[in-house]
């Protein structure tokens, strides 16, 4: 049986495999089936996962072997995208520099403010990112730290390359700085050009170009192009760029992505006219937050404890022995059942912490009223997706707690319509929009029972 495209979602814990039909009307896209494995069968090579993947999706298609034109992918294993970022001031560049790093779906490993020293860059060795990530300073302004800071990590002799995303005035003494040490720099627009501007999207598809590029070189990802012959993107950046294809269509919306070793929070947002008036700083449209402890695979145990007083009468068991032997695909009706409860805990922990606060500053002049973080009171809809929540049931439920609360302070959606990535495609939608973007959001509707 030959398949037009399979997109593959290699996760830490599982691998996913979709198999995509080109044509039908207006040329439009269709998922045919689905395949599926655990991609801790052998974490130093994923290709093992995926073949494994492929034959189940064979086994579902019906097929005896199946080929195809196209493989294309999203990843988060092997470490994901792991990157570190340095700048000049905390709430300043560097959070803008942060912010592009985590749209564009990184696994942030080391964040530094200021000139870097010795510590630090032993440090930065030890973590080994992918990719370094630099800014500092609005554009002809104080430069003096990005340039000391490239000096710094050229003497680092890490064989990974670096992005530049600082001080305009300081790209051509940094762009010696780094062709001198044989380092392999990109330099796109200030991520902070003037104060209180963030212009995160050039860096963002930088980002995701160098993935695409280095990728392939990562231990567990040295032999995935012996099978993907299409684009490879980071799986947080594909969910990431699915959400910006639905939001001309949609509006204002979040993303709530549950997975085996994260639970990832994404929101296309512009928020109140209200609340952008009150504005601490600036915030990006589209942002990422990732809760590296909330995974429901890998961090069980973590989410347990967050409901250590309650867990035991809530689910009429000890969780003890069931975490014990928790598989990443559950087996048992006492697996599924600790599994759609830790991803209730994970999903309204993870949200809380995406989501911006409204504050009360007290001065000479008074009680002064200021939001903080991401406004997401103008939200329309909230989408699930990844495995605990689209192949377990109650998803929906878990996902109607975060709107309509109506707190105080908490900049939660005043009302949102929430949806469910039913065919779990989401990451896969925004790996096709590379090449069929028309195509991938209509699909995705699809899978969200939205389509027109």
């Amino acid at each position: 049986m030959r398949i037009d495209v399979l997109v593959a979602e290699i996760g830490s814990t599982t691998t996913v495999v979709n198999a995509i039909g080109l044509g039908g009307s207006q040329g439009s896209l269709r998922l045919l089936g689905q395949g599926m494995s655990c991609t801790l069968e052998d974490p130093g090579d994923v290709t093992v996962a995926l073949k494994s993947a492929i034959g189940d999706l064979a086994l579902n298609l019906g097929a005896r072997d199946l080929e195809w034109t196209w493989m294309m992918a999203a990843s988060s294993a092997a470490g994901g995208l792991s990157m570190s970022v340095h700048g000049l001031v905390y709430d300043m560049t560097v959070r803008a520099a942060r912010e592009a790093a985590l749209g564009a779906g990184a696994v942030i490993k080391m964040v530094t403010a200021g000139e870097m020293t010795q510590s630090d860059i032993e440090e930065l060795k030890r973590v080994s990112p992918k990719i370094i990530l630099l800014a500092g300073g609005v554009d002809y302004g104080e430069k003096h730290t990005a340039i000391w800071n490239a000096d710094m990590i050229a003497r680092c002799n890490l064989a990974c390359p670096v992005i530049y995303a600082g001080n305009i005035a300081a790209r051509n003494r940094i762009g010696e700085i780094f062709k001198k040490a044989g380092i392999t720099a990109y330099f796109v627009d200030n991520v902070y050009p003037r104060v209180d501007e963030l212009v995160v999207e050039p860096a963002r598809e930088v980002i995701q170009k160098v993935f695409e590029e280095h990728i392939v070189t990562a231990p567990g990802m040295d032999k995935i192009r012996t099978m993907v012959n299409g684009p490879v993107m980071p799986t947080p950046g594909a969910v990431m760029e699915a959400c910006k294809l639905l939001w001309p269509v949609l509006g204002d919306l979040c993303a709530v992505d549950v997975g085996g070793a994260t639970v990832d929070v994404h929101s296309v947002a512009e928020g109140s006219p209200e609340i952008q008036a009150i504005l601490e700083a600036p915030e990006p449209l589209a942002k990422r937050t990732v809760e590296g402890d909330l995974g429901i695979h890998v961090n069980a145990r973590n989410i347990a404890m967050l409901a250590k007083h309650r867990i035991n009468l809530d689910l009429g068991f000890d969780p003890g022995p069931v975490l014990a032997n928790l598989k990443v695909i559950p087996e048992k009706e006492e697996q599924a059942r600790l599994v759609s409860y830790l991803r209730g805990i994970a999903c309204d922990t993870a949200f809380k912490r995406h989501a911006g606060i409204i504050k009360h500053l007290y001065g000479p002049q008074g009680r002064m009223t200021v939001a903080s973080g991401k406004d997401l009171s103008s939200v329309k809809f909230i989408i699930g997706t990844g495995g605990p929540l689209t192949r377990l049931p109650g998803g929906l439920q878990v996902l109607s707690q975060l709107t309509g609360k109506g707190y105080a302070r908490e900049l939660y959606p005043r009302a949102a319509q929430v949806v469910l990535d039913s065919q779990y495609i989401m990451a896969t939608c925004g790996v096709l929009s590379r090449q069929f973007p028309e195509q991938a959001r209509t699909l995705l509707l699809r899978s969200l029972g939205l389509e027109t």
